[in-house]
């Protein structure tokens, strides 16, 4: 059920302390600054998401300081998701500082005190989600202080579509529903801190996590059983995670396996070297356990069967070894041999 304060429905002498009564009752101990008492205008909506609380804020210009309800150490620490819907608005924490834009998205912790401010009108949505499910979906610890995730473009942009979907949404969704959807949100909240600039300083970490990944994928291609809870129990992260990763790859782990066993079997079928061996032994060499399978993903993949392609590499490999015998100085240097 939606919960909804308007000062429109509140008297001028009595709109201050209702806003404050009404935003105690949301976010707790905070100061606010009021730059115009007599012609402040606001709005606090709440709604529910999979169990949590969604509160769109709106109003004209005011500061506040938040001082935590909690301590540090609580297991009701949250992470609050701010997703800023108009005007410009800064907020503070820790010496951090992130100045949102409308489509901008940024994370306070509800464990620290934090400020805010802006000098027009402004709105935007908080998202409060226990600290241990964001540092669980986001697999990062402690979580990024203040990162500013553009919402111009790319998954900034689908960020904040999201969250607005979430907000026009959050009464027509199911628990289970919501909760479907907010993990979804929360996985594309882990992709943006991988490439926002908070997500710089992960950035090393992410490749040499997808280099380990490929190495031990590479050194394991000949066993059947690879897949991809081996690879993410191998490398110390969850098979989402792994999914995540290769998902920026356009691919999925298992499809990258499959991709690279065919690439190892088109390189030995065009090996003269390996004429003996059956097309069916270099596929089973490589991982594949079902030579009918091998055969329609290898024609998938290159446009043509393995047999086929074997034999026109074959002639290939035939007909260049004839030009080079017959060029200029081909015979001085078969003598010469």
């Amino acid at each position: 059920m939606s919960q909804l304060f308007s000062s429109d429905l509140i008297a001028v002498p009595d709109r201050l302390d209702a806003w404050y009564a009404t935003a105690k009752q949301v976010c707790g101990d905070c100061r606010f600054h009021f730059p115009r008492r007599y012609l402040f205008q606001g709005s606090i909506e709440r709604r529910r998401v999979g169990g949590f609380d969604l509160t769109r804020f709106a109003s004209s210009p005011l500061s506040f300081k938040k001082f935590p309800v909690v301590s540090a150490t609580s297991p009701d620490r949250c992470s609050i998701i701010i997703t800023q819907l108009q005007g410009v608005r800064r907020y503070c924490q820790d010496r951090a500082v992130a100045v949102l834009g409308a489509g901008d998205t940024t994370l306070i912790d509800s464990g620290r005190p934090w400020s805010s401010d802006c000098s027009g009108h402004c709105a935007r949505l908080y998202l409060r989600v226990p600290l241990w499910l964001v540092e669980n979906r986001l697999r990062v610890a402690p979580v990024p202080v203040l990162p500013r995730i553009l919402g111009a473009c790319g998954l900034g942009a689908t960020l904040f579509r999201l969250a607005g979907s979430l907000y026009e949404q959050a009464e027509t969704l199911t628990p289970e529903q919501g909760m479907a959807v907010l993990e979804a949100y929360l996985d594309i909240l882990a992709g943006c801190i991988g490439y926002g600039e908070v997500g710089a300083l992960q950035m090393g970490r992410r490749a040499e996590l997808c280099s380990q990944i490929e190495q031990f994928i590479e050194a394991h291609l000949a066993e059947p059983a690879l897949n991809p809870a081996e690879v993410a129990s191998a490398v110390g992260i969850s098979v989402r995670q792994l999914q995540r990763l290769f998902a920026q790859k356009g691919s999925t782990a298992g499809e990258w396996i499959r991709q690279r066993r065919l690439e190892r079997c088109r390189t030995d079928l065009s090996d003269p070297r390996l004429s003996r061996k059956s097309i069916t032994e270099i596929s089973f060499l490589w991982g594949f356990s079902d030579s009918a399978h091998f055969s329609r993903s290898f024609k998938t993949r290159f446009g043509v069967s393995p047999r086929m392609f074997r034999a026109r590499a074959w002639e290939d490999s035939w007909s260049a070894d004839k030009e080079r015998l017959a060029g200029p100085g081909s015979l001085r240097q078969f003598r010469l041999n």
